[in-house]
């Protein structure tokens, strides 16, 4: 006799407080021999580091996401003919730079960021240094919800809750950004030394899902 069962899915919602801001930046640097684009990229990421410690943060803190090298190519016509020429190599380096949600400490970064003769496209992004405890609260709080609905169906249906047979869960990643669109003049003639702003970032609304299985009595 196959055993009777409810499942059931639960839902899981957290809203969490920014406290960390989240940087990424962009430097790209193309020259047509290999060498000079190696040396060039690396004067930028000096330059890029200098101007941050200059405003308080730790020469360690700017972190590489992603560096690649790749050949540049550019379309020309002739003789109405399109064609393709080498034009050098591309240096591609993305970074990340995070640090408390401090507004001060964002406006002097912003400055130097945009003072910089670097000129590194970046993003703005808030986030929780602890993204770890609102991943736990989620799923404590889906099972919570799941338990809840499975009561309401049971007893609705004039049956008994009996154990847990089986829980459900697709361990994916989860974006705990703020939905705070922030954006700065990525040009050096608008960027003053120390920018005065008085921002509070909406908090980080998460939600997941968790399907747990009863047997039923």
């Amino acid at each position: 006799m196959n055993q009777r069962t409810i499942t059931v899915k639960g839902t899981g919602r957290v809203s969490a407080k920014p406290d960390l801001v989240v940087i990424e930046m962009n430097l790209e640097t193309t020259k047509r021999d290999y060498a000079q684009t190696l040396e060039l990229a690396t004067a930028e990421l000096d330059s890029l580091r200098t101007a941050l410690v200059a405003v308080g943060h730790d020469d360690k803190a700017l972190k590489t996401a992603s560096f690649n090298i790749q050949t540049k190519y550019e379309s020309y016509k002739k003789n109405d003919e399109w064609k393709q020429r080498f034009v050098g190599y591309t240096c591609t380096h993305g970074l990340s730079l995070e640090f408390d949600l401090d507004m001060p400490t964002l406006g002097r970064t912003l400055g130097a960021i945009t003072e910089c003769k670097a000129a590194p496209r970046f993003n703005i992004q808030f986030s929780v240094k602890d993204p770890e405890a609102v991943k736990e609260q989620l799923l404590e709080n889906a099972v919570r919800n799941a338990a809840e609905k499975a009561k309401i169906l049971a007893k609705a249906a004039g049956v008994n809750l009996g154990v847990i047979t089986h829980i459900e869960y697709s361990w994916g990643d989860l974006r705990l950004y703020s939905e705070t669109d922030m954006k700065v003049c990525e040009c050096e003639a608008a960027a003053p030394k120390d920018l005065a702003m008085d921002i509070e970032p909406d908090d980080i609304d998460a939600s997941d899902n968790v399907t747990v299985v009863w047997t039923i009595e």
